[in-house]
């Protein structure tokens, strides 16, 4: 939309761009990951030139979230946006043009600006002082030399956030801007921009099931589980509106590791036909945006994923991620299950060997050397981000301790780890004053080395270098002469037909495995399921016709089960979100199957709940088999008659209504209506409170009570529940508000 004195562009879901020339306003309305890069996909952010200094355009104001998450994703990610603005237009370098004494202005609710600027704080630092790293486990005399080290990175100083920022707080009434232009909140997350009579309205919520999308096309990768490979899933850096941030995959012995998590992590694993289920582990590096933003994809797994790092990487990976949602920091260890490393020294994760090694950069960070036994030696990978160039380094060497920088020693040190030959070697080539130079490693010995995180095309020299290596391409160091998904097959069958004897499975497993293309579609609605399949990789979603509710199902899932034993035509569409490969098994086959081993009551009891399950925002995604039976077969019928109200103070269960509706009073007014599918009683079970108001039943209405710990125990529905938390919390202190100042 374009007026005429202020220009209104819808950048990409849950992102617009409000900009008033008059006013010199330039607003990025919502910031995600990536958000920088979908601005320089729109010409939105520009390179330019004046009084001889080249520097990019781009906003000077951030609108944030009223909420820190929606479906899932961080929604106020403002450290890449905020670095445009210091660096790439100039605002903070002395002499530039755009160097006016104007500072950033970051702008929302008060409880969003303050989790920014501490989200800042760390992103800009990670821990902030040696008493900090010594509660993380470093020892005094290297906690002393990395505070020496971080003090030259940041110039001599740990500075708070205000010094580099403007805030701006939207409350009840319009906030004011510069040049004139207000702002006020219409509902959540909905904003009216008012200049000079002149008004514009944007709206940051997503819709239900969408995401934040992708600024570039990632394309279809079949993908083989490999004994000892690199997937490269990313060779660019944070501002590269083309390719993803630099970051591997390990495939070990069938098993999926991810190195770092960066921004639409949840993109790039779904081109590659690898769902979140699949994910063994995750080593991290440390917590700058483009290698960790993507950490809640692996949130949305139903269970514990692993995390290796060394415990200071850790400790400000959860000092961030709390800033970001407000949780303790010691609810880390409930998504993830911790698996610490030693720094400088090999650990054995079954079979594959990994050493973190220390790596100098403004927080605390790791690159690492992976190796496993073969033949006459071990094959090897390192992986080398984020590095630091070497003249760099030896601009910062002082052995005056009482100086900032870092020792001789400690140069000498780094140098020699960063030259370990490898038989292949990802390097960070991002050059400034806190990333690596190709140059470096012209002498480097190992039998491959890929250029990495950087925007830039390749000059001649570094191609002489490395190499390249385009999103999904392959580095097999061992080959693999074994069938992986076969082996996982069998695991998912014999878990869940537990007691049937191993021979019965084997009847199941004497099936091809078959192979879907991206966008095909596996089962029809309203066809006649003749065959059900076993998920063993990639992604399906479910669609109805008639309804908005998509679920996704991963490795471990089966398509067209309760069809396959009922006969009756499938009520949803099964389709391809990636390449699937799937046991094929025949529904006839199946059916006889149950019925020999005696499985059928179980089945049809736990079909029917997991069906309705399957079919919730809550627990429709990313929930293997057993999983939804585990689900099912815990939770507890309750019955309401219209007009009874339930009492959930402390009650350890979610309610999720079956049928009927329950209706919240808050005051004595119905503000919300929970219908069928819907959650409730996340704030007991997530945290010990209360719900706020009334729970009466609208209709005869029946719950279904699952207890709190076997939800907690599930990553997914914990996000998820986290998230439904805080937006009650916001609509209905509003409605408080609302109430008191009427």
């Amino acid at each position: 939309m374009t007026g005429s004195r202020m220009r209104v562009v819808p950048v990409s879901p849950g992102i617009s761009w409000v900009e008033v020339p008059e006013a010199d306003l330039r607003v990025l309305c919502g910031c995600p990951a990536d958000s920088v890069k979908h601005l320089i996909k729109r010409g939105l952010i520009i390179p330019t030139e004046r009084a001889g200094v080249t520097f990019e355009t781009g906003p000077n104001v951030i609108l944030l979230s009223d909420v820190s998450l929606q479906n899932g994703a961080f929604c106020n990610l403002s450290e890449f946006p905020i670095l445009q603005m210091l660096y790439r237009q100039g605002m903070i370098i002395p002499g530039h043009p755009n160097c006016t004494g104007r500072k950033p202005l970051i702008m929302g609710l008060a409880q969003q600006v303050e989790a920014q600027l501490d989200y800042v704080m760390r992103g800009n630092y990670g821990l902030l002082s040696e008493e900090e790293m010594l509660a993380a486990g470093v020892p005094p005399d290297m906690a002393q030399e990395w505070m020496r080290m971080k003090l030259r990175f940041a110039f001599g100083a740990i500075r708070p956030p205000r010094d580099l920022l403007d805030t701006c707080v939207i409350g009840d009434g319009p906030a004011i801007l510069p040049g004139g232009v207000t702002v006020r909140r219409l509902e959540l997350n909905v904003f009216e921009f008012d200049y000079d009579g002149e008004t514009a309205i944007v709206d940051l919520n997503l819709g239900m099931g969408r995401t934040y999308e992708t600024p570039y096309h990632l394309g279809y990768h079949d993908l083989e589980r490999g004994y000892f490979s690199i997937v490269h899933s990313g060779e660019g850096d944070g501002w590269d509106p083309e390719r993803a941030a630099m970051s591997s995959i390990i495939m070990f012995q069938g098993k999926v590791y991810l190195i770092d998590a960066g921004p639409n992590i949840h993109g790039a694993l779904q081109a590659l036909g690898i769902g979140v289920q699949e994910v063994e582990g995750i080593f991290h590096t440390h917590c700058h945006d483009d290698h960790f933003c993507g950490l809640t994809t692996l949130f949305r797994a139903d269970h514990r994923i692993k995390y290796f790092a060394v415990p200071s990487v850790r400790a400000s990976v959860a000092k961030k991620l709390s800033a970001l949602t407000s949780i303790a920091e010691d609810s880390f260890g409930e998504y993830f299950e911790i698996c610490d490393l030693d720094l400088g020294v090999w650990s054995n994760i079954d079979g594959l060997e990994v050493m973190p090694v220390f790596s100098p950069h403004p927080v605390e960070t790791t690159v690492f050397r992976f190796r496993t036994p073969w033949e006459e030696g071990f094959r090897s990978y390192a992986h080398m981000a984020d590095i630091v160039s070497l003249d760099v380094l030896g601009q910062m060497v002082d052995d005056d301790e009482t100086h900032h920088g870092i020792s001789s020693a400690l140069m000498m040190q780094v140098r020699d780890e960063y030259l370990v030959p490898a038989d292949i070697k990802k390097l960070d080539i991002g050059g400034g004053l806190i990333h690596g130079c190709a140059e470096d490693f012209r002498e480097d010995a190992s039998g491959k080395i890929i250029l990495a995180h950087t925007a830039l095309p390749l000059t001649r020299v570094q191609k002489s270098i490395g190499s390249g290596a385009p999103f999904g391409t392959v580095d097999d160091l061992i080959p693999s002469h074994q069938e992986y998904r076969l082996r996982a097959a069998h695991g998912y069958l014999a878990a869940y037909f537990l007691g049937v004897p191993e021979h019965q499975i084997r009847i199941l497993l004497n099936h091809p495995v078959v192979t879907f293309n991206p966008e095909s579609i596996l089962l029809r609605e309203g066809s006649i399921c003749d065959d059900v399949y076993l998920i063993l990789t990639g992604l399906v979603e479910t669609i109805e016709a008639d309804s908005d509710h998509n679920a996704t199902l991963s490795a471990g899932a089966m398509v067209g089960e309760s069809y396959a034993l009922s006969g009756e035509p499938s009520l949803e569409t099964f389709r391809a979100l990636s390449f699937v490969r799937a046991l094929r098994i025949p529904s006839t086959l199946y059916r006889n199957f149950v019925d020999r081993n005696q499985m059928s009551e179980r089945i049809w009891r736990l079909s029917y709940l997991r069906n309705f399950f399957n079919h919730t925002w809550l627990f429709g995604e990313s929930m293997s088999n057993l999983t939804e039976v585990a689900i099912a077969e815990a939770s507890e019928p309750c019955y309401l008659a219209t007009g009874e109200e339930i009492d959930t103070t402390g009650q350890d269960f979610v309610y999720m209504v079956r049928d009927g509706m329950l209706e919240r009073h808050i005051n004595g007014a119905v503000v919300e209506y929970c219908g069928i599918g819907e959650p409730l009683n996340e704030s007991e079970v997530l945290f010990g409170i209360p719900s706020v108001g009334k729970l009466v039943a609208g209709l005869r209405t029946e719950l279904l009570l699952v207890p709190g710990p076997v939800v907690r125990a599930i990553p997914v529905a914990r996000w998820k529940l986290l998230e439904l938390h805080q937006r009650r919390m916001r609509t209905f202190s509003s409605i408080k508000s609302d109430v008191v100042s009427s």
